[in-house]
Parts: structure tokens; C-alpha cells; sequence
């Protein structure tokens, strides 16, 4: 099919992202006028209590989003939950709706539907006493979750908000001195350039880490080896290796770091590739590994930029906990 019998529009294609945990919560006022408002709030309405009423229709609308707009996909929400808070002070209701679910594409639209469900259902209640009613200030507050992270609305959020939904970041690294290695016999010796390592490099800064060594080594046991024990011994905490991890004659990094590993760390290392192979059945031809040397903890990934920059990802929610842990401090 050529371009111009293309369709004019389409789903966007989630089919390689990986299922991650998302939550939105998005907001909206109703002001009904100071009389309507009192009557709204004491629960006086001829058609019945509004709030509650309300909040009902929130959470229908919300789950019937992918109904309402053609090209959002259709997902199995797992929770939903509707707010409506009285403004005394300003005499309108202030709406919220929280959305969350583990998928592969976000719930802001969801959130937004319901929000808006929620304000029609106010304004269809309130419309018999009072007509002249104003929606407003619909907005997403803020998400959470794919490969971004939190996003909060550029007007910010009030201490209560903050308060009741408590928006998670990914737990930064500031401060911490980083190391990245890409193995490559090509790379090394000028072939061609390495498009790995800035991956990792600008996966690590975007935490805040303080990156102290970036380098191109060429593939091998003992020259990775030896850099491995001499950045452990110049306090580096982290070390990021990308390549080296495939099948190939020359693909040794794995065993180059358990020559110098007082720990291994199973348990990441096959998260990586269970993970990885949520956006490739490839994943699974990788020798990811992860180890502790001294106060260092070290994985061996993939080679190329974009299993670089997915696993930079995965591991993004992990790394300050995991050092955390190596540290003997508390983590959440």
C-alpha cells in the first residue's frame, strides 16, 4: 500500500513497548454560583444528590474512553477512583479522577474522560435550578510510569494534592559517581562509532549521576577486568557495560565480570532479559549479567543502542535502591 491509499489515521502502534505501571490524575472545576453551590453541597438538588452522582459517572467515563475517542486504545483499567471536593471559599466543586493499570501505553485519557463525565453529570444535575453554569481548568495534573516517568502539569500541583496523591519520580542518583564501558573491537579501534554508550551516558545523567569515567575498551577477559577492579577501587558505584553479551567467539563480557565478582546478582540479570523480551523474543539470546565488586555494582548489556537505551529503562526505578541496599540504608 502506497502513501496515498494509507489510512488517514491510525492507532499508534504499542505492539514493542513494554507493559510498565501507569497512573494519571487529571482535574476540572464546576462553578454553579454561590446559591446553586450551597444546594449542590447540602445534597438538596431535585434530581438527587449530585456529588454522588457524580462520582458514578466518573468512573463510567473513564472506563469508556476508548469509546468516546476513536484512536485511543482500549485497556483493562485497574483502578478508578472519582473525587469531588467543595471549594467553600471560591462556592464551585473541584473534581479529580485517578486512573492506574500496568500496560503499555498511558491512562491520561482516561482520567481526562472521566473528569469531564463527572462535571456534565454536575452540570445536567444543577442545570433545573440554576442554567447559567460555568465548566473550567480541565487538565491533566500529572502521570507516572513509561519510559518518562512523572510529568506534572506546568501549573503545578497545591500542597493538599501533592498530599493525598503523593506523585513517584524515579529515585535520582545525584551525586554518584558512574562509569560507562562500551566492549567493542570495532569501536575501540575507530571503525565506527559508538552509538551505546551515549545511550547509558544520557540514561544516567537524566537521574542526576555524576558520570566519571566513560570509555571504549576493546572486547576481552582481562582488560575489562582490570578497569573493573581499578574503578571499584577508585570509589565508582555504578558501572554501566554495553556489548559483549551476545554469542560470539568474542562476546565475553559476562565471564570478564565474574573474574572480579565478590557477588552475583542472579536476580537482576534475568529480569533484564524477561523485561527485554517484552519488546523482543531476541532478549533471550542475551548473556545480561549483573555483579558486585567491592563497593560497585556492575551489569553487562547488550550492545546496541536500543537495547542500550530500553535497558537503561528497566533498570532506571532500581539503581538508587539497589546501592541503597549494598550501602546497609534505609529504602522505601
Amino acid at each position: 500500500m502506497n502513501e496515498q491509499q494509507a489510512a488517514a489515521f491510525h492507532m499508534a502502534d504499542i505492539r514493542d513497548k513494554r507493559p510498565t505501571r501507569r497512573r494519571a490524575v487529571a482535574v476540572g472545576e464546576f462553578h454553579p454560583g454561590t446559591e446553586a453551590f450551597q444546594t449542590i453541597i447540602e445534597r438538596r438538588l431535585p434530581k438527587g444528590d449530585a456529588l454522588v452522582m457524580a462520582e458514578i459517572a466518573g468512573l463510567q467515563g473513564a472506563k469508556m474512553a476508548s469509546q468516546l475517542m476513536p484512536l485511543c486504545h482500549p485497556i483493562s483499567l485497574e483502578l478508578v477512583r472519582v473525587r469531588c471536593v467543595p471549594v467553600v471559599e471560591r462556592h464551585v466543586i473541584r473534581v479529580y479522577c485517578e486512573c492506574a493499570l500496568e500496560a503499555r501505553t498511558g491512562v491520561e485519557m482516561e482520567a481526562l474522560a472521566g473528569v469531564n463525565a463527572a462535571l456534565l453529570t454536575l452540570y445536567d444535575l444543577t442545570k433545573p435550578v440554576q442554567p447559567a453554569l460555568t465548566i473550567s481548568g480541565v487538565r491533566l495534573l500529572f502521570k507516572e510510569g513509561g519510559k518518562k516517568g512523572l510529568w506534572i502539569h506546568p501549573e503545578g500541583m497545591d500542597d493538599a494534592e501533592r498530599e493525598h496523591y503523593r506523585p513517584r519520580d524515579l529515585a535520582r542518583l545525584d551525586g554518584v559517581a558512574c562509569a560507562v564501558l562500551t566492549l567493542s573491537d570495532r569501536a575501540s579501534a575507530g571503525d565506527y562509532e559508538d552509538r551505546s554508550g551515549p545511550e547509558l551516558v544520557a540514561g544516567l545523567k537524566r537521574l542526576g549521576a555524576e558520570l566519571t569515567h566513560v570509555e571504549v575498551l576493546p572486547d576481552g577477559l582481562d582488560p575489562l577486568a582490570e578497569r573493573l577492579r581499578a574503578l571499584a577501587a577508585k570509589g565508582v558505584r555504578l558501572c554501566l557495560c554495553t556489548g559483549g553479551t551476545g554469542l560470539g567467539p568474542r562476546d565475553v563480557t559476562p565471564e570478564a565480570l565474574r573474574m572480579v565478582a565478590d557477588r552475583q546478582v542472579e536476580g537482576l540479570a534475568e529480569m533484564l532479559r524477561s523485561e527485554s523480551a517484552k519488546h523482543t523474543p531476541l532478549a533471550w539470546l542475551s548473556r545480561a549479567e549483573v555483579v558486585q565488586v567491592g563497593g560497585m555494582l556492575v551489569f553487562a548489556l547488550p550492545g546496541s543502542p536500543r537495547a542500550a537505551r530500553q535497558c537503561m529503562d528497566i533498570l532506571a526505578p532500581l539503581l538508587a535502591h539497589a546501592l541503597a541496599m549494598m550501602d546497609g540504608r534505609p529504602h522505601a
